[in-house]
């Protein structure tokens, strides 16, 4: 087995085995071969839903992330800029930053719509049909009617 650099563009180098298959270094998944941080490392490029997927791939997997409190605090603080209020009385609460993550991810995403204009001009209830909704407080309508004054 050999392992050779190999340049695909200015700024990736990649090391390429020549024979793989046959020593059987590429068989293993990579957090099988590496130490859970840098296993870590990888899943942080994730975002929580595909976090949520690859959890499901397999046992390892599912145990590197559900075990990381690394992983859930940097998607916690990512999904706090838009729901500041419920991710901090979450976490006042004691909450976990998994736990906060599944609390307020759909309410996240409906408000990024929301508050990003994409609903600014319905003009009928059938063309919101197919998406997400989730309970608002008055709060949120607050901030959602404020930006669409300010557009």
């Amino acid at each position: 087995m050999q392992l050779e650099p190999t340049r695909t563009s200015s700024s990736s180098v990649f090391l390429r085995c020549e024979g793989a298959a046959s020593c059987g270094l590429w068989s293993r998944n990579f957090a099988e071969r590496l130490p859970t941080e840098m296993s870590v490392k990888i899943f942080e490029e994730l975002d929580a839903k595909s976090l949520c997927s690859a959890s499901s791939t397999c046992r390892l997997w599912h145990h590197i992330i559900q075990d990381s409190q690394q992983l859930w605090r940097r998607q916690c603080l990512l999904l706090r800029a838009v729901c500041h209020r419920e991710v901090d009385s979450d976490r006042r609460d004691g909450l976990p930053w998994k736990v906060a993550v599944v609390r307020n991810y759909m309410l996240g995403c409906v408000k990024r719509d929301w508050l990003s204009g994409r609903y600014s001009n319905v003009t009928s209830a059938e063309e919101l049909r197919h998406s997400k909704m989730v309970p608002l407080d008055a709060e949120t309508w607050g901030e959602i009617l404020q930006a669409e004054l300010d557009r």
